[in-house]
């Protein structure tokens, strides 16, 4: 199945190659289409009144070279970890992360993917060490230190859960998801439940 599924994107990649010589076809534009759920990062795809929504991957740190690894087939690995992931389907979507982190290691959104998964599998040792790789490609952004509170919130670690959203919250003040999180924090603290 992987060799026929590699045939067929070589192929189609030798046609996007000669759709772009020629002007009269509009097969380049096929390939090219914007598709919002396929190059968005994870949380801005998932539906905007979940409370557990984290955050997303700053596109602005992403370079040109790393463009071709945002997902843009629908059947790639890290598409279609997104497309589990916001079905609820955390063991498969872990599966998809988990591949195009080998296919793609310095795609820091597959890693962040992977994470989160970990996180809803309660893989928590997991997902400090695929959170540990985002951070080394792209740094401590407020994104990344806001899923990673939302992660601590998940273990009911509320110390560092508070400490990191906090610092989250000094990168990028105006964040809602991390103004989301810092309540949601005190709500379940308040409460004496964790986050589910």
């Amino acid at each position: 199945m992987r060799f026929v599924r590699g045939r067929v994107a070589v192929a189609l990649g030798a046609l996007v190659l000669l759709s772009g010589c020629e002007t009269s076809t509009k097969l380049g534009d096929f390939f090219h289409k914007s598709d919002d759920a396929a190059t968005s990062s994870l949380a801005s795809t998932a539906p905007a009144a979940d409370p557990d929504t984290t955050g997303s991957i700053d596109n602005d740190k992403i370079t040109a070279v790393d463009t071709a690894l945002l997902g843009s087939d629908p059947s790639d690995d890290l598409a279609l970890g997104k497309k589990q992931y916001r079905a609820g389907n955390f063991g498969l979507a872990e599966r998809y992360f988990r591949r195009a982190t080998e296919t793609h290691p310095r795609d820091a959104e597959a890693w962040v993917g992977l994470a989160a998964a970990y996180d809803r599998l309660r893989r928590f040792d997991l997902a400090d060490r695929a959170y540990e790789q985002a951070v080394a490609i792209i740094g401590p952004t407020a994104e990344l230190l806001n899923n990673r509170g939302y992660s601590y919130m998940l273990r009911g670690d509320y110390p560092h859960a508070r400490t990191t959203l906090l610092a989250a919250a000094a990168k990028d003040p105006k964040n809602p998801y991390v103004k989301n999180n810092l309540e949601l924090l005190d709500k379940s603290f308040r409460n004496g439940k964790s986050v589910q």
